[in-house]
Parts: structure tokens; sequence; C-alpha cells
């Protein structure tokens, strides 16, 4: 996640800045081993250091004199990482080779110590990212062919569907190569929020074919007849799509525009191959669809439209009462802005509670100042000491001690102190990684040390990296949020011609939005940035197709009958395929959210799930009541409505 941080983010020139300046690089996992001795600690620390990718290896020796009785050094220094027969040793781990090296770690300890840290949880996560994802794909594909076989009247229907759209999923996964390298999130959500997002162009275009299958007995003239009756439709889904996903590529921080291109990508081929290749594979294969049709498995959903509108008065009530302070809750919601813990239930987590159990949160941190002024940096040191969240500072000045000159001292001595324009001190602290006291710690780290040095010094850690994420991604919210409504807005007026009807459209979904994302809020459970971020976009994006399937048939209904009788038969014809299109979706986000053990994806699924669930429940329920309720007003601000007018 680091990696995505603008280049002019503070943290991100800070750690440039300490990679030219120093070779050891801050420590970024922690290993803790059971009953040993300070010798057998010492042996622990050489065998780690030999591994290849394992560097800067710190342990108590570094911080104090052990060749004297451990009762004379200052117990909280000492407790910081040998107590009770358990040593805790820090080192880190070479970006690239977070893999191997905690495997091999992990051989070196056994079962019975532990190791937690940044370095183990990307090792984690991208391990897990490929057996995750065939593991979602694995039960996902089963549930879409489900569902689409009890929504079909053919066995082989849901085969060209996915084929169609495995197709450009693949396609799409494969011109990867061209940008080099992506994220584990991106390649864990993108291919699976592309099938369901775009699953909906092949059911469009083949329920058309279905029917004009019925009104002419030539296969290809069905097909040019379902190409141009179903274009519209399949034009505008992706539009707004593509256009939402466009939105994520004008984020700073950069996870978004790394994910938002892959979609795009994504959507842009799934167009391609719905309009090109399916329609050739159908015309192709068409006399299997005939050969292995079935009856309907569904019973027909009747009258479902004289329900909505009965209860047209109270839903309106309901969301009206509920999206004030939903919008307002969303805002609020407690976010994290890393990728979160790792679960207890996997090694990595519960190795990080034995560890932090034993010797409590460990957040390091690293200020740089300008090297020369050994007594201005001792006055900042005993400052910094003071600190309740920090534990132990390793500077020159309290490890080597300030009356010494480091010119006389060896380079192997204080090469990890002092570079050529730097001086290096080291905050151990027991903050947490991230959240309000973090953040306020790093403030007065930043105040102290601005006291000394003015602005001429460099903080980095990362609790430092995910201050700076806050700052870069809730701007980025507003941007992202408004460009996905303008877009979506844009489409929806050249569909539909109409001012009023994107704006009713906009206001269905984007209340799901709003009471989807303040659910965390109320249930006082903290929410993932970048999923909040991803999924405020992706589900407007992907499910205002439900509002625009919907309204497409409500306006040519309008055209022949009263608003009344036009809601309730449009109802009754479309319930059922926007019910097959949410449930994919929702069965998506519910699947990921299931088999990731990745906080950020696993988020996102539960969101994206969630949300798709909502959106359809607006659609039918409020949706409706806001035609009926305002088409005086859409008949007059939509440009040649003909809407049907009784006859006096």
């Amino acid at each position: 996640m680091v990696d995505y941080l603008p280049e002019n983010a503070p943290s991100t020139n800070a750690m440039d800045i300490m990679e030219e300046e120093f070779d050891g690089a801050l420590e970024n996992t922690r290993v803790m081993i059971q009953d040993v001795t300070i010798q057998e600690a010492l042996s622990y620390k050489e065998k780690l250091e030999n591994i290849d990718g394992v560097s800067n290896v710190t342990w108590l020796d570094d911080a104090i004199d052990i060749k004297t009785p451990l009762e004379l050094a200052d117990s909280e220094t000492v407790e910081s990482y040998y107590q009770d027969g358990k040593a805790l040793i820090s080192f880190h781990v070479e970006e690239g080779m977070e893999v191997e090296t905690t495997d091999t770690v992990y051989e070196l300890i056994g079962e019975n110590n532990a190791m937690s840290g940044e370095a183990l949880d990307t090792a984690t996560s991208q391990k897990m990212t490929g057996s995750e994802s065939m593991y979602a794909a694995a039960l996902l594909v089963p549930m879409i062919i489900l569902i689409l076989i009890l929504s079909t009247r053919s066995w082989i229907e849901p085969v060209f569907f996915l084929t169609a759209i495995g197709v450009s999923v693949l396609i799409n996964l494969g011109t990867n190569i061209f940008i080099g390298e992506i994220s584990f999130i991106t390649q864990s959500v993108s291919p699976i929020l592309q099938l369901a997002v775009s699953l909906d162009y092949a059911i469009f275009l083949l329920h058309s074919f279905s029917d004009y299958r019925k009104k002419t007995n030539d296969p290809e003239e069905a097909m040019r007849l379902a190409m141009k009756r179903s274009f519209p439709a399949i034009a505008a889904s992706a539009s707004t799509t593509f256009f939402g996903f466009i939105a994520l590529t004008f984020m700073n921080f950069e996870i978004g525009s790394d994910l938002g291109l892959n979609l795009v990508k994504g959507i842009l081929l799934s167009f391609i191959s719905v309009m090109v290749f399916l329609p050739v594979l159908t015309l192709t294969f068409y006399k299997w669809i005939d050969k292995t049709q079935h009856r309907q498995l569904l019973p027909s959903i009747r009258n479902i439209g004289s329900l909505v509108l009965k209860l047209k008065i109270p839903v309106l009530l309901l969301v009206l009462v509920l999206i004030v302070p939903a919008f307002l809750a969303q805002s609020q919601t407690n976010f994290i802005y890393g990728i979160g813990d790792q679960p207890e239930t996997t090694r990595p987590g519960s190795d990080a509670a034995d560890i932090e159990e034993a010797f409590g949160k460990y957040t390091p941190m690293v200020v740089l100042v300008p090297a020369g002024d050994v007594a201005r940096e001792e006055e900042l040191v005993e400052e910094l000491e003071d600190f309740d969240e920090i534990k132990s500072v390793i500077s020159y000045v309290n490890t080597v001690g300030a009356a010494i000159p480091p010119e006389y001292l060896d380079e192997t001595v204080t090469e990890q102190f002092y570079s050529e324009n730097y001086s290096r001190i080291i905050l151990n602290t027991n903050a947490e990684q991230e959240g309000d006291v973090t953040f306020a710690l790093i403030d007065r780290v930043k105040a102290t040390t601005a006291d000394f040095y003015d602005d001429d010094f460099h903080l980095l850690g990362e609790s430092v990296t995910l201050y700076d994420m806050k700052n870069v991604v809730q701007k980025d919210n507003t941007v992202v949020n408004l460009l996905t409504v303008l877009t979506i807005a844009v489409v929806l007026i050249v569909t539909f011609r109409s001012i009023s009807i994107p704006i009713v459209l906009l206001l269905t979904i984007q209340s799901a939005v709003w009471i989807n994302l303040s659910v965390p809020y109320f249930t006082d459970s903290p929410l993932v940035y970048v999923g909040y971020l991803i999924v405020s976009t992706v589900q407007l994006a992907a499910t205002v197709d439900y509002a625009i399937l919907l309204m497409e048939a409500y306006k040519e209904n309008r055209k022949e009958m009263r608003a009344l009788d036009a809601i309730k038969k449009t109802i009754d014809e479309k319930i059922f395929s926007i019910a097959v299109s949410a449930s994919i979706l929702t069965s998506v986000g519910f699947i990921l959210w299931f088999t990731s053990s990745n906080p950020v994806v696993s988020s996102i699924g539960l969101l994206l799930g969630r949300g798709a669930l909502l959106a359809f429940v607006m659609v039918v329920l409020f949706l409706p009541a806001l035609l009926v309720t305002f088409d005086r007003l859409i008949e007059k601000t939509t440009w040649k409505a003909n809407y049907y007018k009784e006859e006096k």
C-alpha cells in the first residue's frame, strides 16, 4: 500500500532520503523467541543476520551494554527486548523478498515461537491472493451458473454468458503484463468484479435474441434485431460503469488508479466481447440452445407491481427518515487506513497477538535531523524520551554518548546513527499502528522536532505512512465521488434526454450507497477506508444499471398508459431481470467477504454484497414511488416524453 502513495507525500520523500543516506533500513518485522538465555538470543540474532533479505537486526545489545548486569540497566529498556525468558528481536525484510524471507525465518524459529510485522503482512497477503481468488471463483462460478439456470430456459445459455465474459476477463488479466505490476488487491477483486458487473450485457443480448427468435425463423435476422434493440441498454449500462471506474483513476492514492484502470479495461473488453464475440458464438451454436430447452424453473412473479404501489407512501417516508442520518453517519465512521489486523485464526494473526500480549504494542518511527549539532540533538532526544507513548529512543547521543565525538570512533559504530548529512533517531513506541492516539503522537513528535530544527527534518515509519495516507485519501474522497456522480449524470442525461430522470435515478442509488456505508457507524465497527472509497464508487456505477433497466421499460409503457398502470406493468415485467443481476453482484460481494483473509478485500466484498442488495430494494420499492409522485415533473423536463394522455 505504501508504494501507491504519491511521490510528493512527506513519508515517501523521507523514505527515499533514508535509503540514500543510510544502509540500514527501518525494522518492519519482529520475532519472539521463548525460553532463551541472553546468549541463546544472541545466537538467534546472528542466524537471522545470515538470512538473505534480512538486514538491520536489532536487539537488546544494540540499546545497552549487555556485558554489565541487566539489573543495573534501565528496566523499561531491558523489558522492551527481553523479559521472562522471551527475547524480542527486530529486523528489516527487503522489499520484494517478503515471501521467501519470512518463510525462511519461520523455518528458523519453528512452531513454538512467533513473528509479526509489516513484511509478514505483505507476504501473507501475496500468498493468499492466488489461492483465495481460486477459492472465490470455485464458489462463485457454480453460484452464478445456478442463478442463470434458474433464470433462463436453456441449460446451455449460462455457458454462453460465462464464455463471453470469461474470455474478456482472461484477456484483461493478460494485458496487465503491459502495465508491469498490479496490486494484490486489484488481482483479488478486479476479475470477479468485472465478471459480476458485465454479465448483464450478455444477459440483455441473449434475452433479446430469444424474444426475436419467436418473431422470425432466421437466426441471423433475430440476432441483428436483438443487437439493434439491446445496444442502447448495454451501451448505457457499460458507460455508467466505465465512467464510474474512470473516476477512480483520478485518486492521488494510486491504488485507485491501479484498480480503476483494470476495471475500465475490463468493462471495455466485456462490451466488445458481448457485441462481437457473443453473437458469433450464439449463431454458431444456436441449435444447442434449441436442443437444451427446459421449462421455467422458477414460478412467475405476478401482481408484485400492485403490492409495491400500496407501499408507496410508507417507503417514501421511511427513506426520507433514513437518508439524512445515513448521509451524516457514513462520513463519521471509524476508518482504518492500512490493511487492518490479520485474523487471529491465521498463524500471523495469532503470532501478533502473542507478541503484543508479552511485549505490548510496537510501532517504530524514525526522525532524520541535520547532522553536526550534537548538543541540540541531545536536547531533542531528552524531550522525546519524556513522551509516555515512546518506550525507548535509540540515537548516538544516548547509546554511544554525546561526550564522545563521532569522528573518533570506527565507522561501523557510527554508520547506523550518522550519514554525511543526517542524524538518525529511532523511536520505539507502544502506540497502535494507526488511530487518533497514534496520529496525535505523530503531530506532537513533529511539533517537538520543529522546535529545534524548524521544517528541516523528516519523519518516517509505518504509522507515519498511514498518517499521510489518511490525508491523501480524504482529499480523494470528494474528488472521486463528485466525478462519479457527474459523469454518470451526463450519461443518464444523454440516454434519457431528461433533466429530472438522472436526478431521480441517482437519488435512488446514492441513497442505497449512503445507507450501506452508514452501517459500520451504527454498528461501531471500523471500516477499511480504501474499501469505503472504492465501494462508494463501484456500488453507484454498477447498480445504477438496475434503475436504468426499470426506467427504460417504464418510459415505453408510460407512452401507452397512465403512470400507475405503467409502473405496475414495468415492475411485473422487469423485477425478475433486476433480481437476477442483483443476486449475481450480491453473491460476488458476499463470497469475496467470506473467502478473503485480506481485510481490504473482505471489506470491499461485504460492502459490495450489502450494497447490491440495498440497491435492488431501493430500485424496486423507492424508485417506483418517486416516478409516480413526480410523474408530471418528469414529463415536463423530458425531451419528447410523449406520455399517454387520457381522453377527456
